[in-house]
């Protein structure tokens, strides 16, 4: 029987198949949209990945290639079957200034950044033997201490400790200013903020698929005549520029500095991986009823890979780091999960480290546009949060879910938003908000679950 002869339901139900729009991990865009979906990847992780960087005292070029090239091994580490963008993690930073001295923009010395990377090498073997034994004892297991009311409030952690920096960046907030903001970046921001989300809603086809990348094109051509766009790094930089690259010198005081956060940062991981399981899934069962995508049940698997990315960054000099939440909103958002998409990012990535024009002219998107975008991009990640504890049916109405998700959300946006570096202030010690915030979380949840079975 003919298509022109197949019943009118089947017919419809064809057609509103081939109209769903979104790759799957396995599914490879035609080269145009490929290019295009990775370039709007790139962009999305450029400004953290620098910023980083930037106030570590890290080389920004070998942060760039070190953010590639450990994005590749982890796809090859996990077989292309986890659909994630590796980029600088913020979580480390307060450690590493701690062992560089670093002060924003300036490059720490050789001898202390090598120093600091041993401490970085050393926490990624933690994520591995994470890994490995969640592997070995599986998700119920680990389900146990990472329940959804954890790890979808650490979600919201993440996204709700950068809702302060997406807002003072996007309107070029300075408090030794007597405006204190820029009129000009606030129109630029909100420009951007309006078109994304415009785009978002409202484009359809491959368009649809485009909106961060779209919104920053319109806040960059707005920006113009705004005044806000300095192309002066881009005629100063030369064309070829070498990564300067360092080897990690063993250090006993980096290793208790560092290393320890490795711990904090597996419940992001887990979160994020919950994440883009449900989302993957959701376009799966709009595209391929039946198809179920097991992305949840690699998490060991995600952690050996995050771990060997932390590893083979930091031998080259790049800071440690972690799968972004930027990335993931942005996959969110398009619906586009394509492994291939991401490792063509991670080898733009790698390629714009070598050329200074590029790499400059990237650099050259105003802070306004792109945190603009992020207003919308930090709520997202938040706003999975919501939507990882809803899709696992978490009971807010049970007073042990109550207090571990109230508790996680007060000292990791809390600490975040109130003390300088979200660094908390605990007894001559400074606690890294979102790692306490994890770590008592986790804590409080086996505390409190302990009797619930033979209750």
């Amino acid at each position: 029987m003919s298509a022109a002869q197949a019943p009118a339901s089947e017919r419809i139900g064809h057609f509103m198949q081939k109209q769903i729009q979104g790759y799957l991990p396995d599914e490879r865009p035609p080269v145009i949209k490929l290019l295009a979906f990775a370039l709007q990847q790139l962009i999305v992780m450029f400004p953290a990945t620098v910023t980083v960087a930037l106030l570590t005292g890290f080389h920004v070029s070998t942060t760039i290639f070190a953010s590639g090239l450990a994005t590749l091994v982890f796809l090859f580490i996990t077989k292309g079957k986890i659909p994630l963008y590796y980029g600088s993690s913020f979580s480390y930073i307060a450690a590493v200034v701690g062992m560089t001295g670093a002060k924003f923009g300036e490059t720490a010395p050789d001898a202390l950044i090598s120093q600091a990377q041993f401490g970085i090498i050393m926490s990624g073997f933690v994520s591995i033997i994470a890994g490995v034994i969640v592997s070995r004892f599986g998700m119920d297991k680990i389900e146990k201490v990472l329940p959804a009311s954890v790890t979808g409030s650490i979600a919201l952690v993440i996204g709700g400790s950068l809702f302060g920096v997406a807002l003072t960046n996007a309107s070029s907030y300075n408090p030794d200013s007597v405006n204190l903001t820029s009129g000009n970046a606030w129109i630029a921001a909100l420009v951007t903020l309006i078109a994304t989300i415009a785009f978002s809603v409202y484009l359809r086809g491959v368009w649809k698929q485009l909106p961060i990348l779209l919104g920053i094109i319109v806040g960059y051509l707005v920006s113009l005549p705004l005044g806000l766009v300095d192309f002066s790094p881009v005629i100063r930089t030369g064309f070829l520029v070498i990564p300067h690259f360092t080897l990690p010198t063993p250090s006993l005081a980096a290793v208790i500095a560092i290393m320890p956060i490795a711990i904090a940062t597996i419940p992001e991981s887990t979160a994020h991986l919950f994440q883009l399981d449900l989302y993957v899934n959701k376009l799966a069962e709009e595209k391929k009823p039946g198809k179920k995508y097991d992305i949840a049940e690699k998490l060991g698997l995600n952690l050996i890979g995050d771990g060997i990315g932390d590893i083979v960054a930091s031998v080259f000099g790049g800071p440690a780091g972690t799968n972004y939440g930027e990335n993931i909103s942005t996959m969110a958002i398009t619906k586009v999960f394509s492994t291939a998409v991401l490792r063509v990012a991670a080898l733009m990535a790698i390629f714009i480290s070598f050329v200074g024009p590029v790499s400059a002219f990237i650099n050259t998107v105003p802070a306004a546009v792109i945190n603009g975008a992020c207003i919308y991009l930090f709520g997202v990640i938040a706003v999975q949060g919501v939507a990882l504890m809803i899709s696992k049916k978490v009971d807010i109405f049970d007073e042990r879910n109550v207090a571990v998700i109230a508790v996680i959300l007060v000292i990791g946006i809390g600490g975040s938003l109130g003390f300088p570096g979200g660094m908390i202030p605990f007894f001559g010690f400074s606690l890294p908000a979102i790692a306490t915030a994890a770590v008592v979380g986790i804590v409080m949840n086996l505390a409190l679950n302990i009797r619930r079975k033979e209750e």
